[in-house]
C-alpha cells in the first residue's frame, strides 16, 4: 500500500471533487492522472484491476473507485477522508440548486432553465444507455439471453417504476442459476440480497421511506446512475408526492450538471422530501454501501473479480440495467408537458449523437432555450 498524507489525499480528492463534470468517465480518468501518472501510487495494471472490480459492485461505480484509490493510498481512514472529500462538493453544489430551483415562486429565468434542462433529460438517458451496449455485449456469454435481460429492463423501466430493482435482481438471480446448472452445482442459485429486500415493507413518516429510497439508490443501482432514474421518478413524484414530473426532471438535469457523481440526485430528492436534513439524509444512506464496500472488503476485490457467481449475477443484472436506462427515455419524455420541451428534447439528441457534444454542454443549451422561452413569454410547466 502507497502512502499519502491525509491533508495530500483531502486536497486531490477535493479538487477532483470540485472540477468531477461529465460523469464516471471524466471521474476515471481524474484519478487516473492522479494515482497512476502523476503520483505513481498505483501502477496501470492495478489502476485497472480496481476499475474492474468496482464495476462488478453494485452502485455508483466512480465513487467506489475514488474511495478505493484512497484506500490503497492511505488505508481506511484515507478512504473515507477521500471519499467524502470527493463526495461533498457536488453534494453542496446541488442543495443550493435545489433549494433555487424547487423554490416555491422561482425567478422567471430559473423556472426557464428547469424547464428546458428537463427537456434534454430522456434524450440524455438515451445516450447513457446507448453508452454502454456495445461492451456489455462484447461480454456476453449467450446472446438470446443478453437481448432478454436488456427486454427485461426496457419493459420495467417504462412500466413498474418501484419494482423495476425486483426486474433487475431476478434477471442476475435466473444467470446466476443458468450458470450453475452448467456447472453441475445442483443448487438454484441465491442473491444474498434478502436483508436488503426486506426494508422494502418499511414506512412510517417522510424519513424511512426516504431511506429506503436512497437505500435503493446506493446499493441496487447496476450499470449507472440512470438505471435508479425510473425507480426514483416513481418513488418521488408518484408513490410519496414529493416532487412533481417537472421537478423530478429539474433534479436529474442538476444531478448532471454539478461536479462529483451522478447519484446526487437523490440528494435533490431528499431535499423536495423534507428539506436540507432530508438532502443530507438521502446522501448519507445512498453513499453509505460504497463506503461499505471498500472498507470491508478492498483487500478482497481480486477474489470478487474471480467469483463466477458474482460475474454471473452481473452478466444478467448489467443487460437488464441498460435496458432500464434506455426505457427511463420513456416515464422521462412522458412527464414534459409543453410542446416546446419536445423540440428541446430533439435538439439534445441532435447534439448528444449527430454532434457528439457532452452532456454538461448539452444540458446548459437546453436550460439556455429554457430561458430564451420563459423570457419571450412562452408557456412553462407548472
Amino acid at each position: 500500500m502507497s502512502e499519502a498524507g491525509l491533508a495530500t489525499v483531502l486536497r486531490e480528492w477535493g479538487r477532483i471533487g470540485c472540477i468531477g463534470f461529465g460523469g464516471p468517465p471524466t471521474h476515471i480518468a481524474l484519478l487516473r492522472e492522479l494515482c497512476v501518472e502523476r503520483r505513481k501510487w498505483l501502477d496501470a495494471k492495478a489502476f485497472e484491476d480496481a476499475v474492474a472490480a468496482c464495476n462488478l459492485l453494485p452502485g455508483p461505480a466512480s465513487t467506489q473507485l475514488a474511495i478505493f484509490c484512497a484506500w490503497h493510498v492511505r488505508g481506511r481512514l484515507g478512504a473515507v477522508v477521500g471519499g467524502l472529500a470527493f463526495i461533498v462538493p457536488g453534494l453542496v453544489a446541488i442543495l443550493a440548486l435545489a433549494a433555487l430551483f424547487l423554490a416555491g415562486s422561482p425567478p422567471l429565468w430559473v423556472a426557464g432553465a428547469g424547464a428546458g434542462a428537463g427537456a434534454a433529460v430522456a434524450a440524455v438517458a438515451l445516450h447513457a444507455g446507448t453508452g454502454l451496449i456495445a461492451p456489455s455485449w462484447k461480454r456476453a456469454a449467450q446472446r438470446w439471453r443478453w437481448i432478454a435481460y436488456v427486454l427485461v429492463g426496457l419493459a420495467g423501466a417504462a412500466t413498474v417504476g418501484p419494482w423495476l430493482v425486483l426486474l433487475l435482481l431476478a434477471c442476475g438471480a435466473a444467470e446466476v442459476a443458468v450458470r450453475r446448472v452448467r456447472r453441475r452445482a445442483g443448487d438454484t442459485a441465491a442473491v444474498h440480497l434478502s436483508p436488503l429486500l426486506a426494508l422494502a415493507g418499511i414506512g412510517g413518516g417522510v424519513l424511512l421511506p426516504l431511506a429506503w429510497v436512497a437505500l435503493k439508490v446506493g446499493a441496487l443501482s447496476y450499470g449507472g446512475g440512470f438505471v435508479i432514474i425510473p425507480l426514483m421518478q416513481s418513488d418521488a413524484v408518484h408513490r410519496y408526492g414529493w416532487m412533481t414530473d417537472g421537478q423530478f426532471l429539474n433534479a436529474v438535469a442538476l444531478g448532471q450538471i454539478t461536479p462529483g457523481p451522478v447519484v446526487h440526485t437523490v440528494a435533490v430528492v431528499g431535499f423536495a422530501a423534507a428539506g436540507v436534513g432530508g438532502g443530507l439524509l438521502a446522501a448519507a444512506v445512498a453513499f453509505s454501501p460504497s463506503f461499505a464496500f471498500v472498507l470491508l472488503g478492498a483487500d478482497r476485490f481480486d477474489r470478487l473479480r474471480g467469483n463466477l457467481d458474482v460475474r454471473a449475477f452481473l452478466d444478467g443484472a448489467g443487460p437488464a440495467a441498460i435496458g432500464s436506462i434506455l426505457g427511463s427515455a420513456v416515464p422521462l419524455a412522458a412527464a414534459l408537458t409543453e410542446w416546446w420541451q419536445y423540440a428541446v428534447t430533439a435538439g439534445a439528441a441532435l447534439l448528444l449523437f449527430a454532434t457528439r457534444r457532452g452532456v454538461v454542454t448539452t444540458l446548459l443549451c437546453a436550460a439556455a432555450a429554457g430561458v430564451v422561452v420563459a423570457l419571450a413569454g412562452g408557456p412553462l410547466p407548472r
